[in-house]
């Protein structure tokens, strides 16, 4: 079979016609963002294009052709019927959008924010009907054993008993413990529900010293998790385990905290790499035409 002809075939693909090499495909996060939020495209709005403005878009037999600045995905559009201006926004006025491995990090620790929000939530609640129980604990006590007493009456029970294993017993282990215990173990409760909140901000919003706090807070936790896998196996705990592993492993490494693998300068370096006029530039028309065919295709 002959090779392709065209641009991606003779000068060795610009991104999204190349296979990947790897056995593992790589995940283009470009795509996955603009599939879920739309492309951003400039020029769409001006009557007249410029080469000077080849590198984002430009004209070709009565159709203008409109690069992604996210995913480099060129899309065809027919000229503006009532442009608003006259001409594209300059560089300086163009907010680019993240792209490359800074976008991979937002999404990963927005990912990982939900999942701090999610147990913020979680543990909030419990903290909250500890506090309830502590303050009105000798009124649930008679209930409950009114409770008791009522059910084993109906099944022909003896006098008020709650077995050695399960919720009753939890239970009547639980009312057994004193107030201020209660009212400790509450406090202990809210202030990791806390943590938890702050965690999940600051990866939101993508701060250093977020990664730091979520990568302690949970390898603190890592023995104990360990401790309740191996006193009692359970699925959920299972998964728990692995998810909680899995930040350890990405914070530690793919965001090189601890200066670890080059630390915050290698971090940013890969940043302005990824993100950038220079990042556009690399992948843009002028410079494919101008490569040679043997060469391999740039990194966006």
């Amino acid at each position: 079979m002959s090779e392709p002809s065209g641009v991606g075939a003779k000068h060795g693909g610009p991104p999204g016609t190349v296979k990947p090499r790897r056995f593992r495909p790589r995940l283009h996060w470009e795509l996955l963002v603009c599939g879920t939020s739309g492309h951003e495209l400039v020029g769409a709005d001006a009557a007249h294009v410029g080469p000077e403005d080849r590198v984002v878009v430009f004209a070709q037999g009565g159709v203008r052709w409109h690069r992604c600045l996210r995913c480099d995905s060129w899309l065809p559009l027919p000229p503006p019927a009532a442009p608003v201006r006259d001409r594209p926004p300059a560089r300086d006025e163009i907010a680019l959008p993240l792209r490359g491995k800074p976008l991979r990090d937002k999404v990963v620790l927005r990912v990982i924010a939900i999942d701090r929000a999610f147990h913020f939530l979680i543990l909030g609640l419990l903290a909250v009907a500890i506090f309830l129980f502590a303050s009105h604990q000798h009124e649930l006590k008679r209930t409950f054993f009114r409770v008791v007493a009522d059910i084993q009456g109906g099944v022909g029970g003896g006098p008020v008993q709650t077995s050695k294993t399960g919720i009753l017993h939890d239970l009547d282990k639980l009312f057994t413990l004193k107030s201020s215990t209660l009212k400790l173990v509450g406090a202990g409760v809210a202030t990791y529900a806390v943590l938890e909140g702050i965690e999940a901000i600051g990866l939101w919003f993508q701060k250093r010293w977020a990664e730091y706090l979520t990568f302690v807070a949970t390898t603190v936790f890592l023995p104990l998790e360990l401790y309740e896998l191996a006193h009692k196996f359970t699925p959920f705990k299972v998964i728990a385990l692995i998810v909680n592993l899995a930040i350890v492993i990405y914070l530690l490494l793919a965001k090189r905290l601890f200066g670890l693998r080059g630390g915050a300068a290698a971090e940013e370096a890969l940043r302005e790499r990824d993100i950038g006029w220079e990042a556009l530039e690399r992948t843009g028309p002028a410079a494919l035409a101008a490569r040679p065919p043997s060469a391999p295709a740039p990194s966006a």
